[in-house]
């Protein structure tokens, strides 16, 4: 409990009486009893009003939280004093995390039981834990404020962003994926095996018309083809310090690790089979493969608390763990962020050799300010310094992506906010040529 303004007001103004004593003695005995009353109501203030260490507060929350969104959490409170309070709540988050609509304020008749609903919006993937309870009232005089503290610790796990993928899974429900950067006419090629006989449409070639169903229904009939199922894919993500830059308050890691979710996920409908392999100057996590609709939670959850770490990446390394761990030819797709000529050149031969058996894709996250000041125009001295140094550097990365190119490997750029949409339209281009 703490005294608040007003008691220290009316103790102050008792004092004050204390202060004509010295000439006239009758006011110190008005100071005594002044101040013997403040002290009386006082303490009849502080015992008979509700105190908050009666009001028993519970956090309902999931397991599981999402990283740089609103997460809805609620607390329900239950009065066990038999008067109404008036009672304010705040608790402490999981380190990193910012809080809408706290302190909270509520009225709680005695016996009363209300729940107050807040959002916090976590900063970092990983494991979290909310701590103490703070709750708060004010006497019926106003004379106290009354605290009580509760120890209530949750561990919770906080996950990658998966709302593009529940977006997409509305959208695919709706054959809309357009929307999430998806392009599915990239599955132009005719796939090899069948699906399953419709009607004709123009579009169609006469190729894919079945006469014997035709001359059954005496319409026509086209058999429809997909392209392969139950082929591989194996994500390499770059766990090193390439990684660690940031665009638009996102580290690239994060970038990449949403955007291997979201490939999983569009994977795992095509049919496909999902590993996962992140690398630093040592093996970080290894997914073995995971097939079906429950691939990517079952990712999610293994991948989760996974950081990027200030080293260099060991190429070399991760090459070996891929032709060990999968041998099976599968399409390979690096997700990596290229700091150089110096620094592409040393994923070159390693990922060179991962063409036999596998398909090998490099996706590159773009580093846009050095692009943006690269294509600049100086206007002082000092510009023309710093433009004509991004200009070699960004010139020195675009030939190592295209020696990577002519080296036989599969290559695509493209800023943090389009890398998703870009490596799974090529996925789908792959697909749609049998090249996998």
């Amino acid at each position: 409990m703490m005294p608040r303004l007003r008691l220290i007001g009316l103790v102050a103004a008792a004092a004050l009486l204390a202060v004509p004593a010295i000439w006239y003695p009758a006011f110190a005995a008005a100071a005594t009893v002044a101040n013997g009353v403040i002290a009386l109501v006082a303490i009849y203030d502080l015992w008979s009003s509700p105190h908050p260490r009666h009001v028993v507060p519970r956090r309902q929350l999931r397991d599981v939280l999402s990283v740089g969104v609103r997460n809805p959490i609620r607390i329900r409170l239950r009065n066990r004093n038999e008067q109404a309070i008036l009672i304010e709540i705040h608790e402490e988050p999981p380190a990193g995390s910012t809080i809408d609509d706290l302190p909270a304020r509520l009225e709680l008749d005695a016996g009363q039981t209300r729940t107050i609903l807040y959002h916090i919006v976590p900063e970092y993937r990983g494991r979290g834990e909310f701590g103490r309870m703070f709750l708060r009232s004010v006497s019926r005089l106003g004379l106290w404020t009354l605290t009580a503290t509760r120890i209530e610790p949750r561990q919770v796990r906080i996950y990658p962003d998966i709302r593009s993928v529940q977006k997409a899974e509305l959208l695919a429900r709706q054959n809309r994926l357009a929307e999430a950067g998806v392009r599915m006419s990239k599955l132009r090629g005719r796939g090899s095996e069948f699906d399953r006989l419709r009607e004709y449409r123009r579009e169609d070639e006469y190729r894919d018309i079945d006469w014997k169903a035709t001359a059954r229904k005496q319409e026509l009939v086209s058999r429809e083809y997909q392209v392969e199922k139950n082929q591989n894919v194996i994500i390499l993500l770059d766990a090193g310090r390439g990684m660690c830059n940031v665009s638009g308050g996102v580290r690239h890691f994060d970038r990449a690790l949403n955007a291997a979710v979201l490939l999983a996920y569009v994977a795992a409908r095509q049919g496909d089979t999902v590993a996962m392999l992140a690398c630093s100057n040592k093996v970080e996590r290894w997914v073995p493969s995971l097939r079906g609709t429950t691939a990517v939670e079952r990712l999610v959850q293994r991948a989760y608390d996974l950081e990027a770490a200030y080293v260099a990446t060991d190429y070399d390394l991760l090459a070996k763990e891929v032709r060990r761990r999968q041998p099976k030819r599968s399409l390979a797709v690096l997700i990596t962020h290229a700091l150089d000529d110096v620094h592409l050149s040393s994923m070159t031969g390693p990922i060179r050799r991962l063409k036999s058996p596998h398909l090998a894709l490099a996706a590159f996250v773009k580093n846009e300010p050095l692009e943006a000041r690269a294509h600049a125009i100086p206007t002082t001295d000092l510009d023309a310094f710093q433009v004509a140094s991004a200009s070699a550097l960004f010139r020195s990365q675009q030939l190592g992506v295209r020696k990577l190119e002519q080296s036989g490997i599969l290559a695509v750029q493209a800023s943090p906010e389009d890398l998703a949409g870009r490596i799974i339209n090529q996925y789908l281009e792959i697909k749609a040529r049998h090249l996998l």
